[in-house]
């Protein structure tokens, strides 16, 4: 991205999902999420999107996809799964098992650590969305409700910026009372009474007469697995709002967390053009299957 800075190249939006805090060993130099502490792993990130910030438009916008870790019991001791004698996830031992200043089982609270710190480096923390998991993870857990949510963030660096509302606008469902007092309002429109007053429209209700909606801050995404990857990936649902909102036709579209390649994608598939960053080469077969047609690429 240092690089695009002294290109002068501008991406319109930037729509990413980091790696999480804690999640994965993705066994490369130079990794985030492999941080010692939340703090660390928040500095990193701040310096990421402050290179992102440099190679936006100044009217350009932020959509993070964050999830959050908990402080682990540690109580396994020196226990080795068998069947993964690396761990699940790529590591014997858990970056979140002991944390100084958190207590076992602390929700750490890395969604807002890294929104309040990019407000605080100079972005508009403009909204918080909640991506509403209808299929979550099971979790076994026997004290507190299983997890099916994370977070969107929508950041921005001015407080006047590229929103297209128009696009991602839903339907209004209108409800049969909704459908009723609408009629009402509209037979008593002009109309005299016995005693020859003149109705007007106030106090009808105008809930359900408009035939398309804002776009709620509740967007409710199923996870779905992607056949050639062993690991999460970005829902292309979750993504499309973010780059129609976010990016006009034509314009660019920032993932510098690009991993299998889905934002590009999605970018492609709605006349986007793309520019990604990705540490691992592992992910390249996977980036060149998904990204079949011409558009900007960038080494």
């Amino acid at each position: 991205m240092r690089k695009w800075k002294e290109q002068g190249i501008k991406a319109q939006t930037c729509v990413t999902s980091p790696p999480y805090y804690g999640l994965r060993d993705y066994g490369h130099d130079g990794q985030i999420g492999m941080e010692e502490t939340p703090e660390e792993y928040i500095a990193a990130m701040v310096e990421v999107f402050c290179c992102v910030w440099d190679v936006l438009e100044d009217d350009g916008t932020l959509w993070l996809n964050i999830g959050d870790s908990y402080c682990g019991t540690g109580s396994k001791g020196e226990w080795v799964d068998p069947k993964n004698p690396e761990g699940r996830n790529g590591q014997s031992v858990s970056k979140t098992q002991k944390l100084a200043g958190y207590k076992s089982k602390d929700l750490i609270g890395i969604p807002w650590m890294l929104a309040f710190a990019l407000r605080a480096d100079g972005w508009f923390l403009r909204q918080d969305i909640i991506w509403h998991k209808p299929n979550p993870m099971p979790e076994s857990v026997q004290d507190r409700c299983t997890k099916a949510h994370e977070y969107i963030f929508l950041m921005s660096k001015s407080p006047k910026y590229y929103y297209d509302i128009d696009s991602i606008k839903e339907e209004s469902l209108n409800t049969a009372e909704q459908q009723e007092a609408k009629r009402n309002k509209l037979d008593h429109k002009g109309q005299r009474d016995n005693g020859d007053m003149r109705h007007t429209t106030a106090g009808f209700t105008k809930t359900g007469i408009y035939e398309m909606k804002n776009k709620r801050s509740v967007w409710t995404v199923t996870t779905k697995p992607y056949a050639d990857a062993h690991f999460a990936t970005f829902p292309t649902d979750l993504i499309e709002p973010c780059i129609l909102a976010g990016a006009p036709v034509g314009g660019i579209v920032l993932d510098p967390f690009m991993g299998s390649g889905t934002t590009a994608q999605v970018a492609q598939h709605l006349g986007r053009q793309y520019l990604g960053c990705e540490l691992n080469p592992a992910y390249k077969p996977l980036q060149d299957k998904r990204i079949s047609q011409m558009s900007l690429v960038l080494e």
